[in-house]
């Protein structure tokens, strides 16, 4: 139903049905029909997008200068003016591609950054610990995970009744982020004449490269992987080796010139090429650290994350890989994944998919061939490289402050029963829990999929809304009566699901606006006066990013801050209890996760307690 659509905006839409076998590499004629009947993205009205614009600057400006931006917009958006051409351009431009934003977005959202892949871009995803705690039970979970992925096949997805685009889902394999000077690219390999047929293990920083398939086409057994796995053990203890892989935990700019001094030897270029081919890495993993049960959680999530630092297991990543799959010698394991290429929604239905019990295969009676160590040439100036990347990976880790846990007092069914959507009940909550922290509203960013579109990725929802603001004002003020307080709530949380309505339907503003920005960039044209204004770099400064990841499964998404004085906010509610993760960096003396994530606790109580007029101050 609708409702249930609006808050599953970042994972599995309604209906899924299973289609042809992905692997390797597999993409049907009939496929591609069925998908071009996706209708391409819409570029907004104009005057729809300022005046959303405009709303959305309400609750943040003080009167005098939201005056003085309204002016500016008005100015923009006059009939013939700079706005009005750039439209009519953005217009021309979405009949002529395949999606008007896309393309644009992935260049400067992701590969135009030159912040680090880890923490700062690549979202990990931790979920339950498995039953076990030693290497052996590691590398049997590890054969069925790997059989389990080779196993997928490429759903055709709906939500709402409409088919979604399914671009994204070969893409995901056999691709790699590869650092350039000024920008990256992504490498796709899964469509060459001969798809790749090799993953990549990496086991105490040593990579190696196993193939998958045999000579008749079929994927290996679980138990042919099984032996594979036993043998790379018996050739990866513990030496003296350099953890390459730290080197693509660097700024981007930094890595592209060790990337280029690296590859100069034949050797190490094929090592890299083997690793950027692959179908996707597995990191084998040792123990997490373990302080406290109760910190726990957090220490598994942030391994996944950037592997724990240089002394723990962040030589086990290769972060330009868009799928490695962690796996845990102590029952820890997850999945980290680079966004240009993927995103949650076709990540959440992969993981689905291995959490099933894929069928067992028999294995043929042949020989298997030795799986291939990847080795290096390490001169001076690469080892002066990985020092040097070492250094810059544990500072960013010692400055991160990951706080994970699992709110059990209720889940999304308390306001499915009050007919108010789950997740504008929490983005309404976090909202809420900001300002009792900071004493400010703030902007913040939920991500809606586009994927009801060709070629769509994402766009923000953004907030406070007006109502959000009335509500947060009136929430701790004794002299409003509760019924008023609930009244406010409500339509805070409508206000909320309408902005996220249209958003999936292509309505959002901030990628309108970006499109505007970049489409006079491409013309040579100065940047509009609307975005050289300081309220347009306040809109923008998101001092709160969140994300709605739910699955099938108690699994938590986390991701770093998209600014320094910011949270990162995820979220993954199940029927009776919602998994958190809040993530600030420790450089900023302001924001605090632990704080934040005890206020959230309570906040969720008194907003339980406001609607459910009956039930005993007690129950939290």
């Amino acid at each position: 139903n609708a409702e249930e659509a609006a808050d599953r905006v970042s994972t599995l839409p309604i209906l899924i049905r299973p289609s042809c076998a992905l692997l390797p590499g597999i993409w049907s004629n009939s496929q591609e029909q069925c998908f071009s009947s996706v209708p391409p993205q819409p570029v907004p009205p104009l005057a729809q997008t300022l005046q959303g614009y405009l709303r959305a600057l309400e609750p943040l400006l003080p009167p005098e200068e939201l005056n003085h931006t309204r002016r500016m917009v008005q100015e923009f958006g006059r009939q013939g003016g700079l706005g009005a051409q750039l439209q009519e351009d953005l217009e021309r431009r979405a009949r002529h591609t395949k999606n008007w934003i896309s393309d644009w977005w992935v260049q400067w959202a992701y590969l135009e950054s030159r912040q680090p892949l880890p923490v700062h871009s690549n979202p990990a995803i931790s979920l339950p610990r498995r039953d076990y705690n030693d290497w052996r039970s590691q590398l049997v979970f590890a054969s069925k995970l790997i059989a389990a992925v080779l196993d997928f096949k490429l759903p055709v997805e709906y939500m709402r009744g409409k088919p979604l685009c399914m671009e994204l889902y070969p893409l995901l394999f056999s691709s790699c982020r590869i650092p350039g000077p000024k920008h990256d690219y992504i490498a796709h390999y899964g469509r060459a004449r001969r798809s790749p047929t090799h993953i990549t293990v990496v086991r105490n920083y040593q990579f190696f490269q196993l193939e998958v398939y045999n000579s008749d086409g079929s994927r290996m057994t679980e138990s042919q992987i099984h032996s594979q796995l036993l043998r790379i053990r018996s050739q990866s203890w513990k030496t003296d080796k350099e953890p390459m892989g730290i080197l693509t935990s660097e700024h981007r700019h930094t890595w592209g010139q060790a990337y280029n001094r690296l590859l100069r030897d034949k050797l190490n270029k094929e090592s890299v090429r083997m690793i950027e081919t692959g179908l996707f890495s597995l990191c084998l993993d040792s123990p997490v650290m373990r302080i406290s049960d109760e910190k726990y959680a957090s220490r598994k999530a942030a391994q996944v994350l950037h592997g724990g630092g240089t002394f723990s297991n962040s030589g086990n990543r290769w972060f330009d890989k868009t799928l490695q799959f962690v796996v845990g010698e102590d029952g820890s394991w997850g999945l980290l994944y680079e966004q240009a290429t993927a995103e949650g929604p076709p990540i959440a239905t992969l993981l689905d998919h291995i959490l099933e019990k894929p069928d067992p295969k028999r294995a043929p009676l042949v020989p298997l061939p030795m799986p291939k160590k990847l080795y290096f040439n390490i001169d001076r100036e690469i080892k002066r490289d990985i020092e040097q990347a070492k250094q810059n990976l544990d500072i960013l880790i010692n400055d991160l402050d990951v706080n994970v846990f699992n709110f059990k007092k209720f889940g999304k069914e308390l306001p499915k029963r009050h007919n108010m959507s789950p997740n504008s009940f929490i983005q309404v909550a976090l909202q809420l829990v900001y300002y009792r922290v900071h004493n400010e509203v703030v902007p913040a960013c939920d991500i809606a999929s586009q994927r009801m579109f060709r070629g769509g990725r994402t766009e923000y929802i953004r907030s406070p809304t007006n109502q959000t603001l009335k509500f947060i004002l009136a929430f701790d003020d004794p002299s409003v009566s509760r019924e008023a307080k609930l009244q406010l709530f409500r339509e805070a949380v409508d206000a909320y699901t309408e902005l996220t309505t249209q958003a999936l339907n292509g309505q959002g503003i901030d990628r309108h606006l970006l499109g505007l920005k970049l489409q006079a960039i491409e013309q040579g044209l100065s940047i509009p006066k609307i975005f050289m204004d300081t309220a347009y770099g306040l809109a923008t400064h998101w001092k709160l990013r969140t994300g709605q990841v739910p699955a099938n499964t108690d699994s938590v998404m986390c991701f770093g801050p998209l600014v320094p004085d910011g949270y990162a906010a995820c979220y993954n509610p199940q029927a009776d209890h919602v998994h958190f993760s809040i993530i600030a960096f420790n450089c900023c003396e302001d924001t605090n996760a632990e704080r934040f994530a005890h206020t959230l606790k309570d906040t969720l109580c008194q907003l339980q307690e406001l609607i459910n007029r009956n039930m005993p101050k007690s129950i939290c």
